[in-house]
């Protein structure tokens, strides 16, 4: 690794002008001197390009037709010459040490350093927990074996990760069966290809607005099946690379994942006809469910006592009761105050 390693910045947009000119300016006011930032429009209808031309030679900008966020990634990837890359999503920003933190905990053999993000609303004011929700610590080492063994591991959306360009040359371009996830994309597999580093303080900020296609500003169904097709589609491609790398992978690595069986259950409850998994049932999810968190989660036993009766409830009652459940498990700015008067009770019998 160089002494002071070039840090890619690359914006990805499409139709966030409201937010796009936020991201741009924390991505230029980093403390740390040695950057790129790198905009790629793709295919905006908005006033995106404008805002764009309007930073001139402080910025490398790409105008292109609209392909999706794999597309996006590609452009960017490709024009950028870093050691270090950041995708940062257009409606989320940098904090301004964020990079300078990276390069501090950087080291050669690493593939990624990430770090939680605090989520905030569409004005950009603080919803008083970061991503992920929780006090799990960020998985850090050699996290591919947690991938291999849970399918999943504790990690940040797409902004909060630092990527080695080492690692990321061994993935790119992003095919376009990843157009829309591909952040998944190189999540599941940029650990297979070094350590990982993790940051615990919130380094950037996490926009929850109704355009987000991820973050949940309301419970829908169909952002639920949108979730599970992707976690299908998530496991396909552990199994796919650990073939790939001559590692053992579980039959039941999708009965593993706590976070993934909660979705199951969700979609299967709120649209039980238009479920991406036929042969799910709800006492087979409810069994799933309390397994995993018995037998594969790091949860203590007050949480895992917790869940399991979250799974039952949702489950088993009748959708009106079940639902206020969903909503405060995902959207925790919804939740009662008592609700999280009694999580935190939870959590600092833990402590």
């Amino acid at each position: 690794m160089t002494t002071n390693p070039l840090a890619s910045i690359i914006i990805n947009n499409y139709n966030y002008d409201r937010f796009l000119a936020e991201a741009i300016d924390s991505a230029l006011s980093q403390t740390y001197p040695h950057i790129e930032v790198i905009v790629v429009d793709d295919g905006s209808t908005d006033n995106s390009r404008e805002i764009i031309a309007g930073y001139s030679d402080r910025i490398i900008s790409i105008l292109q037709e609209n392909g999706k966020q794999a597309a996006a990634f590609n452009s960017g990837f490709a024009k950028s010459k870093g050691e270090i890359i950041i995708f940062l999503d257009s409606d989320d920003y940098l904090f301004p040490h964020t990079v300078e933190q990276v390069v501090s905990a950087w080291s050669p053999e690493l593939a990624k350093v990430h770090y939680r993000l605090q989520v905030v609303d569409i004005e950009g004011k603080s919803l008083g927990y970061s991503s992920p929700q929780g006090n799990s610590p960020l998985s850090h080492g050699e996290v591919w074996k947690f991938i291999l063994d849970k399918g999943v591991y504790v990690s940040t959306p797409t902004s909060g990760n630092a990527l080695s360009r080492h690692a990321l040359e061994k993935l790119f371009p992003i095919p376009d069966a990843y157009k829309l996830t591909a952040d998944d994309y190189l999540s599941y597999q940029v650990p297979f290809y070094g350590n990982v580093a993790a940051i615990e303080e919130p380094l950037g900020a996490y926009r929850i607005h109704d355009s987000n296609q991820w973050a949940l500003s309301t419970v829908s169904a169909s952002r639920f099946q949108r979730f599970v097709r992707h976690d299908l589609q998530n496991f396909d491609l552990v199994k796919q690379k650990a073939k790939e790398l001559g590692y053992e992978c579980p039959s039941d690595l999708d009965q593993r994942s706590i976070g993934r069986l909660w979705s199951r259950i969700i979609s299967l409850r709120l649209a039980p006809k238009e479920h991406p998994i036929a042969d799910d049932r709800r006492l087979n999810l409810i069994h799933y469910g309390i397994r995993s968190l018995w037998k594969y989660s790091d949860f203590n036993w007050q949480k895992r006592i917790f869940y399991s009766l979250w799974f039952i409830w949702v489950g088993l009652l009748p959708l009106p009761l079940a639902s206020p459940a969903i909503t405060w498990l995902y959207a925790p700015q919804y939740r009662p105050k008592f609700i999280d008067w009694t999580v935190n009770k939870i959590r600092a019998l833990t402590k």
